[in-house]
């Protein structure tokens, strides 16, 4: 898959995992399945975000940021510079523990005006190359931002996307108690644009804020999303632009039965 500019996947692994604790290592570590290795294919344990970076290295994404929580040294101690893959990785630090767009704000001064493909490390998902459909799609449909859905009947732990008759994204919601909308967004790809419009949407003092309120009074303020820096993107005239992956589908390991679900279906 060719781009006019050159593709930076993002993996955000900010997260304490507090609904499966304790691990014996990071979540993004958690084994799930097998891969082969070597002349012989000899088999080894397969770690959860390995399938995402496998994905990406699909795609022709070849560079990719990883960004951590102190603490969490395992992460680079495992994949060190992605040769094991094929892929070249680097780590940054997490600044603030205010949520997934203040994670990813910490590769802005490192993306430029690449393309950016956001996953999640903690999550499998199918087609495999979906990131191949969603790049394509930016390509071709002009778009600022696409988002690729996912069929889901648990709306409460996801962002769900009201999308028009063309894929043009209307609204976000974020993880509604209940919903009549059918997908969520798990994948994502987007341009320049977008990159400042999340960095300046942290950087600015209604953001941060609310952000600093929800420290003060955790139990008063939500986690600030993704999906609220797209939702702001929409209300500011960027065009947001979906592929659905109807027959897909994803499942991360956020809780231990979904962890029992991963395990089972992937052995």
């Amino acid at each position: 898959m060719k781009t006019r500019r050159e593709v930076i996947g993002l993996l955000p692994a900010g997260g304490r995992a507090t609904r499966v604790a304790p691990l014996p290592c990071s979540k993004e570590l958690f084994p799930v399945g097998f891969h082969s290795i070597g002349t012989k294919r000899t088999q080894r344990p397969k770690v959860i975000s390995h399938y995402l970076l496998e994905k990406f290295k699909l795609a022709n994404i070849n560079k990719a940021y990883i960004i951590l929580r102190d603490g969490k040294w395992d992460i680079p101690s495992y994949f060190g510079d992605g040769s094991m893959l094929g892929i070249h990785l680097a780590y940054l630090v997490m600044g603030v523990p205010w949520g997934v767009p203040y994670t990813l704000d910490q590769a802005y001064p490192f993306i430029g005006d690449s393309i950016v493909a956001l996953g999640f490390p903690d999550m499998i998902f199918q087609p495999a190359d979906a990131f191949v459909s969603l790049l394509a799609k930016l390509e071709e449909s002009k778009a600022d931002l696409v988002l690729g859905l996912f069929p889901t009947s648990k709306p409460h732990k996801t962002d769900m996307v009201a999308f028009n008759a063309k894929g043009r994204v209307k609204s976000i919601t974020i993880k509604p108690a209940q919903s009549k909308l059918l997908y969520a967004w798990e994948l994502a790809v987007w341009k320049p644009v977008f990159t400042r419009f999340m960095h300046d949407s942290v950087a600015s003092k209604n953001f941060r804020a609310c952000a600093s309120n929800r420290e003060s009074h955790p139990h008063k303020q939500k986690e600030l999303h993704v999906g609220d820096v797209i939702q702001a993107a929409l209300e500011n005239g960027l065009k947001i632009d979906t592929v659905i992956f109807e027959n897909g589908s994803c499942l991360d390991i956020g809780t231990p039965e979904d962890m029992v679900k991963a395990i089972r279906d992937e052995m």
